[in-house]
């Protein structure tokens, strides 16, 4: 008689699911306290599914000793501490980012790029992005669209606004 004592219980399977599931969902946020507790999320999934490939728990992975009991595998351990330091490493990188981005912005949300917005316009008007746009004549100077465009992470320019208190006396 054959005895299957590998296989996984249902609820860890259906934790590593759950972990995964909320992870990724996590990571398509545009906060980064999101994007952080997704990546979180998901190294603590992949932790649980290391813990449940490693098999069932036996006697500590050290030869020399007596035991009747078969030994556990310690690739899957090895696997989790490592695991574990990747999502540490990963964690403390968006964190980082966050608090960066609350000091300079006052808030932790991802913008959209200027010129992904630019490539997803030519693409709707199915426009070749591999046209160099410096070469074409459109008529108006590079100080004209200047004013135009809008950047969101320029600082003010300290010729054209005034400093307040404290400047040169004016």
């Amino acid at each position: 008689m054959i005895v299957l004592d590998n296989i996984p219980s249902g609820a860890l399977l259906l934790a590593v699911g759950v972990l995964f599931a909320a992870g990724v969902y996590l990571l398509l946020e545009r906060s980064l306290t999101r994007v952080l507790l997704g990546f979180v999320l998901l190294g603590n999934g992949a932790n649980l599914a290391l813990l449940v490939a490693g098999g069932r728990a036996g006697a500590p992975p050290i030869t020399g000793t007596d035991d009747a009991e078969p030994m556990s595998d310690p690739l899957a351990q090895a696997m989790i501490l490592t695991s574990i330091v990747i999502t540490l490493a990963l964690v403390a990188f968006v964190l980082a980012m966050a608090y960066r981005s609350w000091q300079l912005h006052g808030h932790d949300e991802v913008q959209d790029d200027l010129e992904d917005t630019r490539i997803a316009r030519l693409a709707v008007e199915d426009a070749p992005s591999y046209a160099d746009s410096d070469t074409e004549e459109t008529g108006v100077t590079l100080d004209e669209e200047a004013v135009t465009t809008r950047d969101e992470v320029a600082l003010p320019d300290p010729v054209t606004e005034p400093r307040g208190r404290g400047g040169d006396g004016a």
